[in-house]
């Protein structure tokens, strides 16, 4: 069983470490395995809404394992980037290894793109969708698709049927094979997948599939 409590205020902190010490006991009973999802923070002191009730030191000694939110850097209502580029990865891999056994750590990878009218207006949503679905566009729209070395992610721009530009940021299998090699670099338990279907507007339905 996935516990993920997101946005959790700083002060609640304790009451959710301790909520999760005492759902673990009783279904450690039951015969499950628990893990629990964590905000992709770089160092224990990390301000924001996001990061400061999420304990890395107790989730790593409570839960059987943790996994990595290692994505959302390029977020719907955010500007164009890669959306689990892989330098920001390392950074949180570096804080995340000296608070949480290695053979605890799943790293989190999303499977899905997203697509940008730019240039960006504050507040303005990106589309998201299959890399499926992206590759196709870049085919429809004649985009050549490029690759940050940086990021580890590919990329391109089209113009619509409206002369509106687009930036999309995806996932291939070049992207892929970076973040694997990862994992083995620093010997982590394994991969979690976020999600095995691409979100959608009308039922905001999303599986995650978890290799150990």
């Amino acid at each position: 069983m996935n516990i993920d409590f997101e946005n959790v205020l700083p002060a609640d902190r304790e009451h959710y470490n301790t909520f999760l010490q005492e759902a673990v006991d009783a279904l450690h009973k039951e015969g499950y395995f628990v893990s629990t999802s964590l905000a992709p923070k770089v160092r224990a002191d990390q301000k924001g809404l996001l990061y400061e009730a999420h304990d890395y030191p107790a989730h790593g000694r409570i839960a059987d394992f943790v996994v990595l939110m290692t994505y959302e850097w390029g977020y719907r209502f955010g500007s164009p980037q890669a959306v689990s580029p892989l330098n920001e990865i390392r950074r949180v891999l570096d804080y995340a290894i000296t608070a949480i056994p290695r053979n605890k750590i799943l790293m989190g990878f999303q499977l899905y793109a997203r697509d940008w009218i730019i240039p960006h207006v504050q507040g303005q949503e990106a589309e998201t969708y299959s890399p499926q679905e992206a590759v196709s566009r870049a085919i429809r729209y004649g985009a050549a698709i490029q690759y940050d070395t940086v990021a580890a992610s590919p990329y391109f721009r089209y113009t619509d049927e409206q002369g509106r530009e687009h930036e999309v940021w995806f996932e291939d299998a070049r992207s892929a094979q970076a973040k694997f090699d990862l994992i083995k670099q620093y010997n982590l338990r394994g991969v979690s997948y976020w999600c095995l279907a691409t979100p959608s507007r009308k039922t905001g339905s999303c599986w995650t599939i978890t290799l150990i």
